[in-house]
């Protein structure tokens, strides 16, 4: 029996919190089968995550040989994580349409960036940022595209 990174405390408390996940998410894993230092972990972390609810679903790939996918949803470290939204109304369960709201993990989400990785599971499964009126009014507004990144350290 391998290891959990999780132990049941949390896993009860993440249980609790995804019982506010409304629309299935699924969860793109990309990572590398050399020079990575956190892939296995970041699979394993993935992976146990999207165990703990039947709204959550993993896909694996490697950087390399699936370029191609990597490429169509611009991720270019490992490992790196994308969230889907997923359109369950149209087939009736989780697959159908998939919808890219933009949000991206590069590295490990650990220490602080784990729970910005449970509110963004829920935030995409909401499918509502979240925003003022205001802001997203300003948002409209703008012209031309912007890359917003946040940079942190694990702690």
């Amino acid at each position: 029996m391998t290891e959990r990174l999780l132990n049941d405390q949390v896993v009860g408390q993440i249980r609790k919190a995804f019982q506010n996940l409304k629309e299935p998410v699924e969860i793109l894993f990309f990572g590398k089968k050399e020079d990575c230092d956190y892939c296995d972990d970041t699979l394993k972390l993935a992976q146990e995550i999207a165990d703990i609810s039947e709204l959550l679903s993993l896909k694996v790939y490697d950087l390399d040989s699936d370029a191609e996918i990597a490429g169509k949803y611009r991720v270019d470290k490992a490992p790196g994580i994308v969230l889907l939204g997923r359109d369950a109304r149209k087939t009736g369960k989780i697959g159908g349409e998939s919808q890219d709201y933009g949000v991206r993990f590069a590295g490990i989400p650990s220490g602080y960036e784990f729970s910005s990785f449970i509110q963004d599971l829920l935030l995409v499964s909401g499918r509502d940022s979240k925003l003022r009126p205001e802001t997203r009014a300003f948002l409209k507004e703008l012209k031309q595209p912007v890359l917003l990144q946040v940079f942190v350290t694990p702690t």
